[in-house]
Parts: structure tokens; C-alpha cells; sequence
């Protein structure tokens, strides 16, 4: 008898999965350029390192802003002394105008000089704030938290607000957000529960798929289909605490769109494909197996959710059905402890070519080109009398 490993069917949740490959993008990127031109005296920052909005990245050297501001505050203290005795000549003038001691006209040429010395001291109020912002651009800080990465100029070198790769760029990764694209086919369901406000977890995986590297949840939709591809690109918001996820990065992702509460599920392994479609074989009474047709609805893991005629507790053959066929009789060796099988199955394997006289018997596997050598090669004669009976 052939020997098999069984896993029994079962109830349980199933999760529609929509599988795809995603990008990572940053939240937000900013490349910091000196708003002030000038020397590079002094860079506070180190590459790679974790830095908060506001922190100063960088010292451009202050001292001609310095001078400028100085020169600024003199033209200003200069222009309020002339106003404030501009204003006491406009008091004397409109005393004596009204002892007709002077001409109204030289009161009023008082008057419009007052009025023209306020513009002026207006004008340089403006000049000295200009000369503290452009003093205060000397302190290039970080317009956003993030990652510095690497630095694009040195100590010593004179800095442009114009430099294209300016001094560095920072990127801020906490959320990241990552950009996949689904079938059009799934977004009739995915637009239904971000109206309900049904929290879409999306989880990302390694290149090998064996690890996650973290979960979130989808933020949005884009607002048209690709018509060359038929999907639609679906962005995914991610907290990334640990920094494990860089922008660029490619990853595989799983968003899991529903799911599918106490349903009928078979090990992934048990399913077989042939001529007549999906299937499975079940073990019953006395070691025969029986194949049963079935339809896949949704994967998750080891498991699928099938529609069929089992029952939940139907002993299904999940390694060593290669050489079953309908109504054939086995041998349980071992219930796999998971879906996948485990050592017994490949243990299993050897006790396969040890049996070559069996394969040729009434319970032997379907493919007559694989048991026709292994009857021949057989050294047991009683083998070939059993079969000509």
C-alpha cells in the first residue's frame, strides 16, 4: 500500500489576500539649500543620523550679514534723530503760526519733511529686518524631521542658495508610505471598505516572502486605472518606528481585503491539478482514498478555503498523492503536525522506492510509465505471479 501523510479538513478563517510588489516612498523629502550665500564654517549634523525639524544643520559664516545689519540700525538711528527734530521745528512752527508770528506755508513745508522722514525711518525699519532675516539665514536648520543623508559640500567651501544638490537632502521616514497596484477587479471591494471606514491591514514582506518587515494599512486610492495594465495603484500608510524600511525599497505586499469567517479550508499541499480540474483525495474506511473535485476561492498561508462535497474532519493526503489514484488503498504513516508536511513525508519517500513490487499491484498510482519500470525493476518474483492472477 502506497504510504501517505493526512491533515484533516477544518473551519476556520480565511483571509482574502491580494498580493503584489511595492515601492517605498518617504513621507516627505527635502533637500536643505543655504538660503544666504557664503563661506561653510562649521556642518552639525552627521550623516545618517536621526534629526527633528528645526535643528541646525550648518553655520554659514555671519559676518558680512553681521555688518550689513550694523550698517542698517546706523542709517536708522540717523533717520529717527532727523524726524524727532523734524517734529519739535512742526511744534515751534504751529506755535508762532498761531501768534501770526510766521508764514502758514512754513509750517506746512514742516509738516510734509515730518511725513517724509516717516517713509524714510519705514524704509529703514525694513532695511534692518531684511538685515536680521538674511543674519538669521546664516543658521541653516532642518525644515522637517527625518534622515540627513549624505553630505554634498564640505567645510571651507563657498555655498550658493542655487547649488542644485544644495548641502543635503533629508527624508522623512516615519510613515513611509508604500505604492502597489492591485487588479481593477478588486477595487469595487476596496473602495466599499474605505467608505465604511474598514481599516485595510497591509503588511510588507521580504524578497523571500518569509519574513514581515511591518504592517499598516491603507490610506488611498489613485484616481484613475492603468488601462495598459488593468490595476490601480493603492498607497499604504506604514509607522515604521524602527526605521527598517527605506524609500526606494522594493518589497512584497499582502493586503488583506476580507475575510472569510468559519469557512470550509483544506491544506494548500492536499490540492491536486488534473484533467478534471482542482482536487483532492480523502482517505476513508480501510485506507481507500477517494477524489473529490474542488473549487479554490481564497489562499492564506497554508490554507485554502475550497467549495466541495467534504466535511470538516475529512482525512486529506497531503504528501504521497503523486502516485494515488481513485478508489486505491494507503497507508497513514503520519498526520502532518502543519499543512505543509514535515520530516515524515520525506521519510515516507524512501519507504516509496523500497515498495517498487507493490507499485505495479491493484492499489498502485495512476501514471503507468513511472510503475512499469519500477514492476520490472522488482526482484521479487511472487511480484509477477500476483499480477498475471
Amino acid at each position: 500500500m502506497q504510504p501517505v501523510s493526512v491533515v484533516p479538513a477544518q473551519k476556520r478563517d480565511i483571509r482574502l489576500i491580494v498580493t503584489a510588489i511595492g515601492n517605498i516612498a518617504a513621507a516627505n523629502t527635502a533637500v536643505v539649500r543655504t538660503k544666504a550665500d557664503g563661506e561653510l564654517k562649521a556642518i552639525y549634523f552627521k550623516e545618517g543620523q536621526s534629526v527633528q525639524a528645526g535643528q541646525l544643520l550648518a553655520q554659514i559664516d555671519p559676518k558680512p550679514f553681521q555688518i550689513a545689519l550694523s550698517l542698517a540700525q546706523g542709517t536708522l538711528a540717523r533717520d529717527q534723530a532727523q524726524l524727532k527734530n523734524a517734529e519739535l521745528d512742526l511744534q515751534r512752527y504751529r506755535e508762532l503760526v498761531e501768534k501770526q508770528a510766521a508764514p502758514k506755508q512754513q509750517m506746512d513745508t514742516q509738516e510734509a519733511l515730518v511725513q517724509q522722514l516717516h517713509g524714510t525711518i519705514l524704509s529703514d525699519q525694513a532695511s534692518v529686518d531684511n538685515a536680521k532675516l538674511q543674519l538669521s539665514y546664516t543658521r541653516v536648520t532642518a525644515p522637517i524631521s527625518g534622515l540627513a543623508g549624505l553630505k554634498q559640500a564640505d567645510i571651507g567651501n563657498i555655498v550658493h542658495s542655487s547649488d542644485t544638490n544644495g548641502l543635503v537632502s533629508i527624508t522623512q521616514t516615519q510613515p513611509v508610505a508604500i505604492v502597489f497596484a492591485i487588479p481593477d477587479v478588486r477595487l469595487d471591494k476596496l473602495r466599499k471598505q474605505l467608505r465604511d471606514d474598514v481599516p485595510l491591514r497591509v503588511e510588507a514582506w521580504d524578497r523571500e516572502q518569509k519574513n514581515i518587515l511591518a504592517e499598516g494599512s491603507v490610506a488611498n486610492t489613485d484616481n484613475s486605472i492603468d488601462l495598459t495594465t488593468g490595476t490601480i495603484k493603492v498607497k499604504a500608510l506604514f509607522p515604521n518606528k524602527d526605521n527598517g524600511l527605506f524609500p526606494n525599497q522594493f518589497v512584497n505586499v499582502r493586503l488583506q481585503l476580507d475575510t472569510m469567517k468559519d469557512a470550509l479550508a483544506v491544506p494548500v499541499a492536499s490540492v491536486q491539478r488534473g484533467t478534471v480540474g482542482n482536487f483532492v483525495y480523502v482517505v476513508g474506511e480501510g485506507g481507500v482514498v477517494t477524489l473529490k473535485p474542488v473549487t479554490t476561492l481564497a489562499t492564506d498561508g497554508d490554507w485554502v478555503a475550497v467549495k466541495a462535497e467534504l466535511r470538516p474532519g475529512d482525512q486529506l493526503v497531503t504528501d504521497g498523492a503523486d502516485r494515488l489514484r481513485d478508489g486505491g488503498k494507503v497507508e497513514v504513516i503520519a498526520a502532518s503536525a502543519r499543512p505543509g508536511g514535515g520530516d515524515e513525508p520525506r521519510g515516507g519517500g524512501g519507504k516509496r522506492r523500497k515498495g517498487g513490487g507493490a507499485s505495479a499491484s491493484g492499489s498502485a498510482s495512476a501514471p503507468v510509465p513511472a510503475s512499469a519500470p519500477a514492476a520490472a525493476s522488482a526482484p521479487a518474483p511472487a511480484s509477477t505471479a500476483e499480477t498475471r492472477k
